[in-house]
């Protein structure tokens, strides 16, 4: 993950920058750099690979301005070189960035008929113009980015500095985290509290949509509508040495936060954003060549891949069998030789999962992981591995894991059907653009959580809970009822909803709450005919949909409302409100959220 500090400090802050970089290295880079303002002036240093290339550079031409910003990059949009780093600048404004602006090719279409001209591949550089033309119009530095703001669609976090202001600094939050420090006469920035250890424990929490004006006197903070607000400022347990739940009650949550971050990332890693088009690692096989593909895994890793066959499928035509490794290994299934095997599993220690792809290596498999952990064991007996980039998962049920499993497989299936023809150009941009919407999908239904929290107030009063879906929607249906029961120990089921009459429709009752996925896709009247089922005997339905409840017919007990999206990323998106659900029945019976009785994170036995 891409990380961001900022410091309005003393004296010199180029070395305060990098030194808070390094305690960020744990997210993964490609590039760096720093900018910072000194007698008015913008100054930039950026270097390609590691923080030890920038600290050469620093040495050999200092920077002394004491406000400044710095970054780490995971490449998006362009090439992983120098002139693609951060922070990005024109002659006004300096910009560093995480996230992803959607419409930035709109809005460098518009700035380059106008004039503006680029250096760059990156998404960011548009920030920089926008605000420079505002700036340039005769706004001040505050309304430019206000305006500026408001032309951005994406998810992202952002830290501002600008030519001729040494005390000042503007920092923004939409979906990507990003936390403020109070220091004694200083100010600090980060994308998360272990940057800002050092400096201080005071620390604030931007909420979604803040903006925030910086100076060493204090910051005020303002809500998307630029309205004055006030967050509370904490004191952070955080050390350079630990992760730290940020403002967040549990790991989970923070977990559960930090996806709209992980995705754009993970995506950044299979994805050329500015050319909209996959971009996969090389493989050990030819998708064209491939009659079909096993898939296996455990656990949450499991309903990745039960979601991935429905996208080689339907988007690559390749058949694919999915396995639960534990049953894989030893039902001595016929495999052809020279085929492809699939393992996916967070920690890359899982132990059926590891002895199953033992057994497709014998039979002669080409053999591809999708880990959490590049040095794991499963990783080191690939023949190739695709990260998830997801960063440290500490809650033991799977949450950003699980949806950076489902992004890598995505990206997978794209790619498999471009070689196997089904996908041309054409479609292969459209679904990589419904990918590149997905965090700010996921940041709009994390903005409200009140209908989580009141719904886990009669969850937790249910004995039993059945959840329901149909294609992709099932295997989040089993997922669903899964996590509820890992966190909550209420015990939950999940079925395909045209299964509903073969034998789960006997549970139903007045008591019994139905949690049905149901995105407004094609088969979203089969799981309408299905909810009137329920609704005939009283159940109690909860319906996850982007769909206008009036429309199902039925008593909808609690709408839980999903932004549309593609019917490609649906699962991705989906993948919150059932994480949501679970969390907050788990937290309103107490029960211990990030580590539940008799689990542990990385199972490494049978």
């Amino acid at each position: 993950m891409c990380g961001i500090v900022g410091v309005l400090g003393k004296g010199p802050v180029a070395e305060q920058l990098v030194d808070a970089l390094k305690r960020l290295e744990y997210r993964g880079y490609d590039s760096a750099g720093v900018a910072t303002v000194e007698n008015g002036h913008l100054g930039r240093r950026r270097a390609e690979g590691k923080l030890r290339n920038l600290e050469q550079r620093l040495k050999s031409s200092p920077l002394y301005g004491d406000t400044g910003i710095g970054h780490t990059r995971w490449a998006t949009h362009g090439k992983p070189v120098e002139a693609n780093a951060h922070p990005h600048m024109t002659d006004q404004v300096s910009v560093v960035h995480n996230g992803i602006i959607e419409n930035f090719r709109a809005l460098k279409e518009e700035l380059i008929a106008e004039g503006a001209e680029f250096t760059s591949d990156t998404d960011t550089e548009v920030i920089a113009h926008l605000i420079t033309r505002e700036l340039k119009a005769g706004s001040d530095p505050v309304r430019a980015v206000y305006h500026t703001l408001k032309r951005l669609e994406g998810a992202f976090a952002l830290a501002m500095i600008f030519r001729g202001y040494d005390d000042l600094m503007i920092v923004a939050r939409q979906g990507s985290p990003l936390a403020i420090g109070y220091g004694d006469g200083e100010m600090f920035v980060g994308s998360d509290a272990i940057a800002l250890a050092p400096f201080t424990d005071a620390i604030a929490y931007l909420e979604d949509g803040d903006w925030a004006v910086l100076t060493r006197n204090g910051v005020a903070i303002r809500d998307r509508n630029g309205k004055a607000v006030e967050r509370p400022v904490t004191r952070s347990q955080a050390t350079a040495f630990v992760v730290d739940k940020g403002n967040h009650r549990h790991f989970m949550a923070k977990e559960i936060y930090e996806q709209p971050e992980v995705i754009g990332h993970t995506l950044a890693a299979y994805v050329d954003l500015a050319a909209n088009r996959i971009d996969m690692p090389a493989l050990p096989f030819d998708f064209a060549n491939v009659h079909r593909l096993s898939l296996s895994a455990c656990g949450t890793a499991f309903y990745a891949c039960l979601v991935a066959k429905y996208w080689f499928e339907r988007w690559a035509r390749l058949p694919v069998d999915v396995d639960i490794a534990s049953e894989f290994r030893y039902r001595e299934t016929a495999l052809d030789e020279g085929g492809a095997a699939l393992f996916v599993s967070q920690s890359g220690e899982t132990a059926d999962t590891l002895a199953t792809l033992r057994y497709c290596r014998a039979q002669g498999q080409h053999i591809v992981s999708v880990v959490n952990v590049q040095e794991s064991s499963i990783a080191r007996e690939s023949d190739a591995v695709l990260p998830t980039l997801a960063g440290p998962e500490i809650g033991v049920a799977s949450t950003k894991a699980f949806t950076c499993q489902l992004t890598v497989l995505a990206c997978l299936a794209i790619a498999a059907g471009k070689a196997r023809g089904v996908i041309g150009p054409a479609l292969e941009a459209e679904l990589v653009q419904a990918l590149a919407e997905v965090p700010r999908h996921m940041a709009t239904v994390l903005r409200d959580e009140r209908p989580y929290e009141t719904l886990a107030h009669g969850l937790s009063k249910a004995r039993d809970v059945l959840y329901l879906g149909r294609g992709s929607s099932y295997p989040m249906a089993l997922e669903g009822a899964l996590k509820l029961k890992e966190i909550s120990y209420i015990h939950a089921e999940g079925y395909a909803a045209g299964e509903l009459k073969h034998g789960p429709i006997a549970l139903i009752d007045e008591k019994m709450p139905v949690i049905v996925i149901a995105p407004r896709d094609d088969l979203f009247e089969k799981t309408v005919s299905n909810m009137q089922e329920v609704a005939a005997r009283g159940g109690q339905i909860v319906l996850v949909s982007d769909a206008d409840p009036a429309s199902t017919g039925c008593a909808i007990s609690t709408h839980l409302a999903v932004p549309p999206v593609h019917r490609f990323v649906t699962p991705l998106v989906y993948a919150v409100p059932i994480q949501l659900i679970a969390y907050h029945t788990a937290v309103f019976m107490g029960t211990d959220v990030d580590q539940p009785r008799n689990l542990a994170k990385s199972v490494t036995v049978e």
